[in-house]
This record gives structure tokens, C-alpha cells and sequence, in this order.
């Protein structure tokens, strides 16, 4: 059985359409009118194919197909539709179509399903907007408190809570878990792994430990001409200082150990003026929890000593942290099965990125399938996925839901 390749692709394309950036990307950032919009094209999609739909209380959209046992255990699919400020057409969106995609298939085939199949549909997936990734399926699963997400705030200082009334997207469901047998995320690698490799699937078995910290560095503005060199409380004599033993320390811990200063301001941003406070963050990623926490703490170290060393204060601040994931054997075991009876080439490999499977994770039997994206290249107006890889990746998505829905 296969799903139809030219529809999902015209979808996804579709779904493009709505607030698409200059250089052939997305702007439909969490909660905004543009990523209401893609929802409800979704939504209007998933009706018209006999789905009926759920909201919850922070946001998180369900769409469900029935089975033929409707109290039996849900099998959950789908990713999200919100972007990055200048993102991609397939993060994301790619796993909730082909959801759509699988369940549309299975009813023009006439397949009934013993267990109901839903696809879940997670809000501010992205945290471009408002400074928390994952956040919808983190309040799911438990792992966020609901009040701590309503009260996230974007820079405008307009909370989460504010924009789900007001976009009407605050549903009366409440948020947390359901039974669910088993869950499956189909997503683009956002890595050049596949590709690379001229590997079609990816078979996840599970998603290396990560987190974000925020360096607060302290010191005092001053005049850049009279001030000499010795007397400054320059804080960026201190980045200049660690910056370089940061990535020493990255390299020192093999080719899986990764660090990323994505942000860097300094204040007040003169060019005439010794800035008093530089504001930053640093992302750092290894699968092994050992090496991961052992980098932490050297970054640390590091910082604090070159921070003592410029004569600046520092503050450290863990803004996101997402413990490494190894996923359900069985679930990981039904994927690999579909992977090698597809014919598609493929490959087990973890993933170098955070995804709501991880937090689904925490509770229900979870997998992930990926197929490549161009040059790896993500978070990117450039991203991109062959069709015949989308159809790909839809129909090993379609023979896992089978497989897992089929069965009691």
C-alpha cells in the first residue's frame, strides 16, 4: 500500500502558501494570525477526511480517526506547524501531513483500524516566540506546569495565555496524557547524516541531551578613548578569553560533542563606549549523558574562571535543558521492520536534534523516522526535501501505523 505522494507534496506546499518569506521559507511563528491560519487549513483538511478534532487547554490540536475499538489505546502521530522567524516548509509540517496522508490512504482503501489513530498537532513547537521549545507537548507529558507555559511572554511582552484566548485557540480539553499503545514522529533529519550517506529513512532509536545556558557578564561601561586597557572592566575581554577554550573543550570530547553561541549582545551597543554587560547563550549537545554533563561543567569552570580573570561578574542561567531519550525497543523494532520491508536504503541513527517525541516519550512507547533534507540544512528558508523522499518517509510512516493499529 502506498500513499499518495503528489497530494502530500501539493499540501505541504500549500500549506507554504501562508506567510511565506522572501527567499522561499515561512514566518508562522506560535500563536501568531499566520500560524492560526496553517491550523486551520489543517484542521479544515483533517474534517474533510472524517476526522473529528480536539483542543486542548494550551493549544495542542488532536485529530482523531476512529477505530473499531473505541476505547482501545490511541496510536499518536505528528510533529507541529509553527516555524522559525525565517524557517522551512517541511520542520514540522512535513510529520503532521503525512500523518494525514496515512490516515486519508487507509480510509480510500477501506481499512478499518482496531485501535483508534490520532495525530497530534503540538503548539510553540519551535519556542522562536516565546522562549520555550516543545512547550505544548512539555505541558501534555507533564513535564512543564500549565501556569508556568500561559505565562511565557515574547518580546512584546504578550504571554501565551493572552494569544491562545485571543486566537481562540485555548481549547476545553485538558492537557494530559491518554492511553496511547504507541506514538511515531516522522520528520526531516535537519542534519546531513542521510544524505551523506545516500540513505533514504532514518530509524531513530532515541535523541542526545541538551541544553540552553544564558552567561550574564557584568562589568562597567566607561569612555573607549580616555579608559586604558588595564583599569577596564570589559566584558568582553572575558568572552575573548573563553570563547576559544569553550570549543577546545567541545573538540577535546569527540565528534558528537557539539556547542553553539547562538545569541550574543552587548550593551549598550555603542561603538564608542566599553560595553557594561554582554548577554549570551550557549547550546550544548552530546548522546552520552556522562560526556554531556561533564561538558556542562567544564563550560562552567571556564567561564567563571575567565569571568574572575577580567575582573567581571558573571550569572548562569539554564534556560532549557532536555535529558537525552532512548527510545521504545518495540516501537524502534516495528520501525526497523517497515524501514527494511519498504526496499528504501536506510540506516539506526540518533537524533542531534529535540523533538516532541521526546517528551512524549516520558509517557507512552515512542519512535521516530527521518528522511533527509538538502545539504542537512534546517531552521532555514533554503530547507528542503525531495518529493520522492517525502513519499518515502509517508510510507513507512503508513506501514508503522498499520502495523501498531492493526493489533490488539
Amino acid at each position: 500500500m502506498q500513499v499518495n505522494g503528489e497530494r502530500l507534496w501539493q499540501r505541504l506546499m500549500d500549506m507554504a502558501a501562508i506567510a511565506p518569506t522572501e527567499k522561499g521559507g515561512n514566518n508562522r511563528q506560535a500563536l501568531t494570525d499566520e500560524d492560526v491560519a496553517g491550523r486551520k487549513l489543517f484542521i479544515k483538511w483533517a474534517e474533510a477526511a472524517g476526522c473529528s478534532v480536539r483542543l486542548d487547554e494550551i493549544g495542542n490540536i488532536f485529530v482523531r480517526k476512529e477505530g473499531l475499538n473505541p476505547h482501545a489505546p490511541v496510536v499518536l502521530t505528528g510533529s507541529h506547524l509553527d516555524t522559525q522567524p525565517t524557517g522551512g516548509r517541511f520542520d514540522g509540517i512535513y510529520g503532521v501531513l503525512a500523518g494525514l496522508e496515512a490516515i486519508e490512504t487507509m480510509h480510500e482503501q477501506g481499512i478499518e483500524t482496531e485501535h483508534p489513530i490520532e495525530i497530534a498537532v503540538w503548539c510553540n513547537e519551535e519556542g522562536s516566540r516565546f522562549p520555550s521549545s516543545m512547550m505544548g507537548s512539555a505541558v501534555w507529558s507533564g513535564v512543564m506546569p500549565l501556569s508556568t507555559a500561559l505565562e511565557l511572554r515574547d518580546i512584546q511582552g504578550i504571554s501565551v495565555g493572552e494569544e491562545l484566548r485571543r486566537t481562540g485557540q485555548r481549547g476545553d480539553l485538558e492537557a494530559v496524557p491518554f492511553p496511547i499503545k504507541a506514538a511515531y514522529e516522522l520528520h526531516i533529519e535537519q542534519g546531513p547524516i542521510l544524505e551523506n550517506a545516500e540513505d533514504i529513512i532514518g530509524v531513530v532509536t532515541g535523541v542526545q541531551n541538551m541544553s540552553r545556558q544564558q552567561f550574564v557578564i557584568t562589568g562597567q561601561e566607561a569612555h573607549a578613548g580616555p579608559t586604558p586597557m588595564a583599569l577596564r572592566r570589559d566584558p568582553m575581554r572575558a568572552l575573548g578569553d573563553f570563547l576559544p577554550r569553550l570549543y577546545a573543550m567541545c573538540a577535546h570530547n569527540g565528534e558528537d560533542a557539539k556547542i553553539t553561541f547562538g545569541e550574543i549582545r552587548a550593551e549598550p551597543g555603542s561603538g564608542n563606549t566599553i560595553p557594561g554587560r554582554l548577554v549570551m547563550t550557549c547550546d550544548l549537545r552530546h548522546p552520552d549523558r556522562m560526556i554531556y554533563e561533564g561538558m556542562v561543567n567544564a563550560a562552567y569552570d571556564i567561564v567563571r574562571k575567565a569571568c574572575a580573570d577580567a575582573n567581571v561578574d558573571i550569572e548562569i542561567e539554564e534556560l532549557f535543558h532536555a535529558p537525552g531519550v532512548t527510545f521504545d525497543e518495540t516501537c524502534v523494532s516495528i520501525v526497523h521492520k517497515a524501514a527494511k520491508a519498504s526496499g528504501y536504503p536506510y540506516r539506526l541513527m540518533s537524533s542531534g536534534a529535540g523533538h516532541d517525541a521526546c517528551n512524549v516519550a516520558s509517557v507512552a512507547p515512542t519512535a521516530m523516522i527521518f528522511i533527509p533534507c538538502r545539504d542537512g540544512i534546517s531552521h532555514n528558508e533554503a530547507e528542503y526535501a525531495e518529493p520522492a523522499h517525502v513519499e518515502a518517509g509517508a510510507n513507512v510512516l503508513l506501514s508503522v501505523l498499520l502495523e501498531s493499529s492493526l493489533v490488539n
